[in-house]
Formats: structure tokens, sequence, C-alpha cells
């Protein structure tokens, strides 16, 4: 999968990973696609919440040994 801008959130506790994606999703055009790199194990129910509520795409998530990476389209609203 492809993306056009990445967060590294490795190490940030609950809520700072979905506070930063929110911030740099902000910054980026519509459509553009975000991947976000996690390890704290909240973000595997915080991310697609705030996907939800922000009306961002969450086109997938996979875990990689801790690393939980989330590919996030942002939305036109």
């Amino acid at each position: 999968m492809t993306w056009d801008e990445e967060l590294d959130s490795i190490g940030l506790l609950c809520p700072l990973p979905v506070l930063k994606a929110r911030k740099r999703l902000m910054t980026m055009a519509e459509g553009a696609v975000l991947l976000m790199r996690a390890d704290d194990p909240a973000t595997i129910v915080d991310v697609p919440h705030f996907c939800a509520e922000a009306g961002h795409t969450l086109m997938s998530q996979h875990s990689q040994g801790a690393e939980l990476q989330f590919f996030i389209r942002k939305s036109g609203g």
C-alpha cells in the first residue's frame, strides 16, 4: 500500500498518537493517505473510533510484532 505522509508515534501513549494524527491530517490534502505507526495497544481501539468520528477512512491496519500500522485516508470535511 502507498501513502503520502508518515507519522511515527512509537513510544507515545494514549491519547498522544490520535492527537498527533489529527494535527497531521489537518495539514494534508483531501484524499491523501497517512501511515501512522504506533506501539500503544490502545490505538487498536482509539484510531478506528477517531476515524469514524472525524469522517476519515481507516483503509487498513496491520501489526508487525509490537508495531501497529494504520493507513488513514483524509476526508474532505
